[in-house]
C-alpha cells in the first residue's frame, strides 16, 4: 500500500510563503495538483528524475518543487502568495512519469497514488 503523507499546509496573507512536504512510502515519480471547489483539479509542478522541473504557468516564478530523493519527500516552496492560491494542494505519485506538459499547462494522465490533500488558504 503506497502512503503519500503531505504537510505543511495553512493560512497566509498575500504575499506570504508556505512550504509543503509530502513523504512517500517509496520512491516514485511525484508532483503536485490543487483543487479548489467547483474547478478540476489542475498541475501545479512537478520534477523528473533528472532534476529536470515544470511548473504550471500560474505559478511559474513564484513557486519551487524539489525532491529529497534519500527521503522519498516532494517539498513545494510557495513564495508571493495570491489569494488565487488558495486550495487543497495534493501529492501524488507513481511508478512512472504519467504526467504531461503542453504549453503550461500540467496534465494528469493517470497518476496512480494520491495523499489527502493539505489546505492552503490564502487571505488578501
Amino acid at each position: 500500500q503506497v502512503q503519500l503523507v503531505e504537510s505543511g499546509g495553512g493560512s497566509v496573507q498575500a504575499g506570504g510563503s508556505l512550504r509543503l512536504s509530502c513523504t512517500a512510502s517509496g520512491s516514485y515519480y511525484m508532483a503536485w495538483f490543487r483543487q479548489t471547489a467547483g474547478k478540476e483539479r489542475e498541475g501545479v509542478a512537478a520534477i523528473d528524475s533528472d532534476g529536470t522541473t515544470h511548473y504550471a504557468d500560474s505559478v511559474k516564478g513564484r513557486f519551487t518543487v524539489s525532491k529529497d530523493n534519500a527521503k522519498n519527500t516532494l517539498y513545494l516552496q510557495m513564495n508571493s502568495l495570491k489569494p488565487e492560491d488558495t486550495a487543497i494542494y495534493y501529492c501524488a505519485a507513481d511508478e512512472v512519469k504519467n504526467l504531461g506538459v503542453v504549453a503550461g499547462v500540467l496534465y494528469d494522465y493517470g497518476m496512480d497514488y494520491w495523499g489527502k490533500g493539505t489546505l492552503v488558504t490564502i487571505s488578501s
